[in-house]
């Protein structure tokens, strides 16, 4: 089953630095099945985020990519994810509140 795995990064990103490879254990990420993500992408689409860099300012998740979501959107991201009022979205939910408390980046894998 096709499915998003999330992560806190512990350190900001570098402007210069990609992410391109497939790292999940590095940012302790949970999974959360696609059935519960596919839904809500085009609400996703108004939160900013990074595609694989920081050189690379878009909207939304890179579905089958790399999202760097900053601590700045992660307000929005939450309030998109409560709204579904969805159980199986409560584990995202902390995490991107835990990210928003402590100022830092979400890593997004995308299946």
């Amino acid at each position: 089953m096709a499915k998003h795995e999330f992560g806190i990064m512990q350190k900001e990103p570098l402007v210069n630095e990609r992410y391109d490879t497939y790292e999940p254990q590095e940012y302790n990420c949970i999974a959360v099945d696609d059935d519960f993500i596919e839904p809500i992408i085009i609400d996703l689409q108004g939160v900013d985020c990074y595609w694989h860099s920081l050189k690379t300012a878009e909207k939304g998740l890179a579905y089958c990519g790399i999202t760097l979501i900053p601590p700045r959107s992660m307000e929005e991201f939450t309030s998109i994810l409560l709204y579904q009022n969805k159980r199986e979205l409560s584990s995202l939910i902390e995490l991107a509140n835990q990210a928003k408390d402590k100022g830092k980046y979400v890593i997004h894998y995308g299946m």
